[in-house]
């Protein structure tokens, strides 16, 4: 493939992969009626999970109107033909019972495969950011390509491409948070300021019970307090604050992700301030203190 041809994947689904429309295909004399039960699903598909309730809507939209679309296929031997473009069509048809579905053949290599699904997932369907991370890191892998021939090759910058891998890095509990979209991009590289994965996995649960903001995100993993709902309490006068009370104070804000502050008077006994800012971030305060669910 040349340099300019990888420029122009970025571009639109037309120039990707035929007309766009079953009138526009038929009108190419590129439209074929391929049966519906001699099509795999494709093994480079970006998007891990599919949303059976959107199958759903799409087989009854198809259902009433036909379809509007083309599936894109590559052939296979024996008459079996490889979805490139257009699983939840082909899905929603299987569902109808359809035994034949519109399709456009392109003969295309496995790089071209993976690489056509992607810009159609991202293009088309709004990849969630992992999936479309995955999917780079498998040009990345199984290609052999470099950050800059894959931003190239999809049309992103490689700055973009970069950011986007990151997010592999993040603990996999957090990274399912992203794919179910209780988290967005903008969250999972907040998170990413955090190096420890437990801390990761603490403030990532925080922000989707909470749904905290992604500055607000940002926020909590600088280390900042959050926004003060009172007057923070002052320590009294003959307190003293030791580089000791310092540690023990940093390393149960950062397991606790409030505000914690700690004071001793001078006959040594002192006191632990935990902030909390409501019903629910206090239940979750005391679940990390009791190391076990609470029940209030």
């Amino acid at each position: 493939m040349t340099v300019s041809g990888k420029r122009r994947l970025g571009r639109g689904l037309e120039a990707l992969l035929g007309p766009t429309s079953v009138p526009e295909a038929a009108a190419a004399g590129t439209l074929r009626q391929i049966p519906v039960k001699s099509i795999q699903p494709n093994p480079f598909q970006p998007r891990r999970t599919l949303n059976q309730d959107a199958i759903d809507e799409l087989a009854n939209s198809m259902a009433t109107s036909g379809l509007l679309q083309p599936i894109v296929l590559r052939p296979l031997e024996g008459d079996k033909y490889q979805l490139i473009a257009g699983e939840r069509r082909w899905r929603a048809a299987t569902k109808l019972g359809w035994e034949e579905i519109g399709a456009v053949i392109k003969e295309v290599d496995d790089r071209t495969l993976l690489t056509l699904a992607l810009v159609e997932n991202i293009q088309r369907d709004a990849l969630n950011a992992i999936d479309e991370a995955t999917g780079y890191q498998r040009l990345v892998d199984d290609f052999q390509m470099s950050h800059s021939e894959v931003a190239e090759l999809i049309g992103r910058s490689r700055p973009s491409v970069a950011n986007s891998l990151r997010l592999l890095h993040l603990p996999k509990s957090v990274q399912d948070l992203v794919q179910v979209g209780k988290l967005q991009m903008g969250h999972a590289r907040a998170l990413l300021q955090l190096s420890n994965p437990k801390q990761i996995e603490r403030l990532a649960k925080i922000v989707a019970d909470m749904g905290l903001s992604v500055r607000e995100t940002e926020s909590r993993a600088r280390g900042d307090l959050p926004p003060q709902q009172r007057k923070p309490r002052k320590p009294k006068a003959n307190a003293e604050e030791s580089a000791e009370n310092r540690r023990v104070a940093d390393a149960l804000r950062s397991y606790l992700q409030t505000d914690v502050a700690v004071t001793i008077n001078k006959s040594g006994r002192g006191r632990l301030f935990i902030d909390f800012y409501s019903n629910d971030d206090l239940t979750r305060v005391l679940e990390l203190v009791l190391g076990s669910p609470f029940e209030g």
